[in-house]
């Protein structure tokens, strides 16, 4: 992914995992793992903190301590 230099990474990478959960492509309870989105877009532990805590607060993800972040099931 090329990263647009006028948007905060973090939003930018939350807008394509978003994007992917909202078209299918991550189906509900697909493992958002913090350590595959560090490698996928060569950003800092810190950066996927932010990413999953805004999926979080948007419904998208839910984290399970020491399991990890899932999509969620939004149809129910």
């Amino acid at each position: 992914m090329e990263f647009d230099p006028t948007r905060p990474k973090w939003r930018q990478i939350r807008d394509e995992i978003a994007r992917k959960i909202e078209s299918g492509e991550y189906a509900p309870g697909h493992l958002i793992s913090a350590v595959q989105l560090e490698r996928d877009f060569g950003v800092a532990r810190a950066t996927v903190q932010k990413v999953t805590a805004a999926l979080r607060e948007d419904g998208l993800i839910r984290t399970e301590t020491g399991m990890g972040s899932f999509v969620t099931d939004r149809t129910r």
